[in-house]
């Protein structure tokens, strides 16, 4: 086996760079000293390392802090709130939406808009989209902030380490290239799956209490009109052979059910999707703002509604206890639109998971939890922002 070529001192450095940023990113404010006893460096190199980022606008200081230690307190180091800002986007089938995070993963800039994106040409979405991240990246300008990088969120699969979306059936989209169509001044492009940005979210928000560990391996469902999932295995994500890991949503769940967008049938977007649980509850699939009719009618204890949500959670439990079985996860995180509808929803899923799956647990069998996620139908968004943050965390020479 051939063996992996040693790193060159620029490497190395780059390297380091990162570990101190990601130090201070997870676990500040800290000190020099604090960031040397997490990175196992010494206090010299360290401070040589953060004079660079400074220097670079990176890292800021602030006054001295409690050290924990004997001796005077040093001066405390904070990711800045200028600088660089990473753009995240969102394409939904039925909207569009952008935001900007501070490297410190304060949203400074966040704009949405209607949109019926089904069957409407790459090129008029994108021209649309580009014109929301304009004005967004013009909103922080003032504040001292400059795009440094964008990862935009598709419902779709994407051909790993490109921009090229092969497949997106909710957006009629075939073997479409973004990468062209998108501005060309905001730093570099990544187009990722919406429901693996919404994982990374999930990974990397912090929102997580102190009282809970945030789990290192969950399956995430971001639902919306379409439903898709993410594996996250030990803090990585699960991206399969070809980067298509996590199809979820066309997971049949009644083999000679309805039809579906992708060509199968009974697939469980057809009765656990947006549209499907609109249309069982009697309203109208349309903009998003339905769902909040539909919330309303379930706090009221509307029979219909109730139904059909409930049916919703029978069907995403039973696709996903094969996941459960298969991966062992620590936790299912549920996601998207369909998170508001927690109190309705997830008892179903609960339940199914309970009777097809099984964890030894202590001697007894124990389901595996199942939470709504914090982040809501915002995951994707963030998670795209956060994403392009952590490029300039991991390569902070780049835009030295």
């Amino acid at each position: 086996m051939a063996q992996p070529a040693p790193q060159s001192q620029a490497e190395i450095r780059q390297r380091n760079l990162s570990r101190v940023l990601h130090a201070v990113a997870e676990a500040g404010p800290l000190s020099r000293a604090g960031v040397a006893g997490r990175i196992g460096l010494t206090r010299g190199a360290v401070s040589t390392m953060v004079d660079e980022l400074l220097r670079a606008g990176l890292l800021v200081e602030q006054g001295p802090g409690r050290s924990g230690t004997v001796g005077r307190p040093g001066t405390q180091l904070l990711l800045s709130d200028r600088g660089p800002c990473g753009l995240g986007a969102e394409i939904g089938v039925d909207h569009l939406a952008v935001c900007v995070m501070d490297l410190r993963g304060q949203v400074r800039a966040r704009l949405s808009q209607q949109a019926h994106n089904r069957q409407s040409e790459p090129g008029t979405v994108l021209d649309a989209l580009s014109g929301l991240l304009r004005r967004a990246a013009e909103q922080t300008v003032a504040a001292g902030l400059r795009p440094a990088g964008l990862t935009v969120a598709v419902p779709g699969l994407v051909a790993r380490g490109t921009t090229k979306v092969l497949r997106a059936p909710n957006l009629g989209w075939r073997d479409t290239d973004l990468g062209g169509l998108l501005p060309a001044d905001l730093g570099p492009v990544v187009v990722e799956n919406e429901a693996n940005l919404g994982a990374l979210g999930e990974l990397w928000s912090g929102l997580w209490s102190e009282q809970e560990r945030a789990p290192g391996s969950f399956v995430h469902v971001s639902a919306e009109i379409g439903i898709g999932a993410a594996v996250v295995v030990d803090g990585e994500l699960l991206r399969g052979a070809h980067g298509f890991a996590g199809e979820l949503g066309h997971m049949p769940v009644r083999p000679d059910g309805r039809p579906c967008t992708c060509g199968g049938r009974g697939c469980l977007e057809t009765y656990a999707g947006e549209e499907a649980v609109l249309r069982a509850a009697g309203l109208r699939p349309g903009p998003a703002v339905r769902l909040g009719a539909l919330t309303g009618r379930c706090e009221a204890g509307e029979p219909v509604a109730l139904r059909a949500v409930r049916r919703a959670g029978t069907a995403l439990g039973i696709a996903l206890s094969g996941a459960v079985n298969l991966l062992d996860p620590e936790q299912v995180v549920i996601g998207g639109a369909l998170a508001r509808f927690g109190p309705w929803l997830l008892p179903p899923v609960r339940r199914e998971l309970a009777r097809r799956t099984t964890a030894a647990a202590g001697g007894r069998s124990t389901p595996v939890p199942v939470t709504a996620s914090p982040l809501g139908p915002d995951g994707p968004l963030l998670g795209a922002a956060r994403h392009a943050i952590r490029t300039t965390l991991d390569a902070p020479g780049g835009v030295a």
